[in-house]
């Protein structure tokens, strides 16, 4: 008897370790569209997509010449790369279209491919910086030893609450896992 209550209560924990094994593994496999969500709806990490008013936006505005913006400039890598602004920062007002370059540097001996995820301080002022052109719309393709630069291309909306004076924008640069250089995922073009 005490043979077939030990059965049974084995049978029950591999049951219980079944279900706990699936959860886990339906937990693994939701968290990449939890995290998307979760990055969306507070802003943080996520991918830039173009803003397709931006351009429009940058005509039809008025340059507000009764305030000036600081932007800080901030570059951080992950990997074998260089990564930098030409200038540390520059004044701007808002409605006005400024340029600021950055040099990205593969320094290995072959090929890498990029992507730049860019952050805000404060965080507020991510819907108040209208970006026209930037690296950061796709992922970039270096060759061995390469090294480039690209523009951003930017307006700061007048709608930018008057107490802030300052905004640091920081790229993040780092290779993209999975991906030789030189082949798009499907659906992605080339806006470098």
């Amino acid at each position: 008897m005490e043979k077939s209550g030990r059965g049974m209560d084995n049978r029950r924990m591999l049951a219980k370790l079944a279900v706990i094994i699936v959860l886990m593994f339906g937990f693994g496999y939701a968290m990449v569209p939890l995290y998307r969500a979760i990055c969306e709806v507070t802003g943080i990490n996520v991918l830039t997509k173009v803003d397709e008013d931006a351009a429009r936006f940058a005509r039809n505005t008025q340059v507000d010449t009764s305030r000036t913006i600081k932007i800080v400039f901030d570059a951080n890598i992950q990997g074998p790369w260089r990564f930098r602004p030409v200038q540390s920062s520059m004044e701007v007002h808002p409605g006005e279209l400024a340029t600021i370059v950055y040099e990205i540097a593969n320094q290995q001996d072959r090929e890498m491919a990029g992507q730049a995820i860019p952050s805000y301080a404060p965080m507020q002022a991510a819907q108040y910086f209208k970006k026209l052109e930037c690296f950061c719309f796709s992922q970039q393709d270096l060759k061995a030893r390469e090294t480039r630069e690209f523009p951003v291309v930017f307006v700061v909306d007048p709608k930018l609450p008057k107490d802030v004076h300052t905004i640091t924008l920081s790229y993040t640069f780092f290779e993209v896992g999975g991906r030789s250089a030189g082949v798009r995922p499907a659906g992605e073009e080339d806006r470098s």
